[in-house]
């Protein structure tokens, strides 16, 4: 089975749209949304819309920390974070609220986790930055591969034959084997707002028959999303990110 892994979509339209415009010519088998469908960026409805006709569709979707804020707690997030969650919060509908809310943590399917940001503890939200982060993850599931996204950058990490965790920053359009005899954690990049330098939307092909990851890169027109983030009153940093791809 040949499936898209789309993380951190966060309201941007454009990116979402050129993400999925790809993944349409490439074909695959299913979808799946790995959290943050909004939040930072300036058309929530519509990719809330969206993501909710993807599940219908047969898509996977699961919760991330700026879908769960919209109706719970955003203290723990910073300033710019905060500011675009009340925004959002004044966008969204009963019907679009009530889609976030009850996305579920995290889905097992096969020898496959995905869940938005730790297996560890799915709504504790911890960023997997290091080899720590990625072990804990690893050893808390029981699934040989774990699919995150959370942080916006893509990375690889595998449990090496000593049990410890190492990863390495991927090559997008390389296709990646992942050794059976191995556990894996992949963290996508983010479709609607990358912090790696590249202002490409990113996005992933899981291929489980083959067992082999592809981590992409879609370029687009960020600019759009940017004059729609400063026309909104939204922070600017929000959308002087998505030129700087950081």
């Amino acid at each position: 089975m040949r499936i898209a892994l789309l993380a951190d979509i966060h309201a941007n339209r454009e990116a979402f749209e050129a993400v999925l415009k790809r993944i349409e010519k490439l074909g695959v088998d299913r979808l799946v949304l790995l959290g943050d469908i909004v939040g930072y960026g300036p058309d929530p409805e519509f990719c809330a819309e969206k993501a909710a006709e993807l599940v219908e569709e047969g898509a996977l979707a699961v919760i991330g920390n700026h879908d769960a804020a919209i109706e719970g707690d955003a203290s723990d997030m910073n300033s710019r974070a905060r500011a675009a969650i009340e925004w959002t919060r004044t966008r969204l509908g009963p019907a679009h609220r009530g889609f976030l809310k009850a996305l579920p943590e995290a889905i097992r399917e096969g020898e496959v986790l995905f869940v938005h940001a730790s297996a560890r503890a799915p709504r504790a939200w911890e960023y997997i930055t290091g080899p720590m982060e990625a072990e804990r993850s690893i050893r808390a599931t029981e699934a040989r591969i774990t699919i995150v996204g959370h942080v916006h950058s893509p990375n690889l990490w595998r449990l090496n034959t000593a049990g410890v965790a190492t990863g390495h920053v991927p090559v997008s359009g390389v296709e990646i084997p992942l050794a059976r005899s191995q556990n894996w954690l992949a963290v996508m990049g983010a479709v609607g707002q990358p912090r790696d330098g590249n202002p490409a939307a990113a996005f992933g092909l899981l291929d489980t028959t083959k067992s082999t990851l592809v981590f992409e890169r879609v370029a687009y027109d960020h600019f759009a999303p940017a004059r729609k983030i400063r026309a909104a009153g939204l922070p600017d940093e929000l959308a002087a990110r998505l030129q700087r791809g950081r």
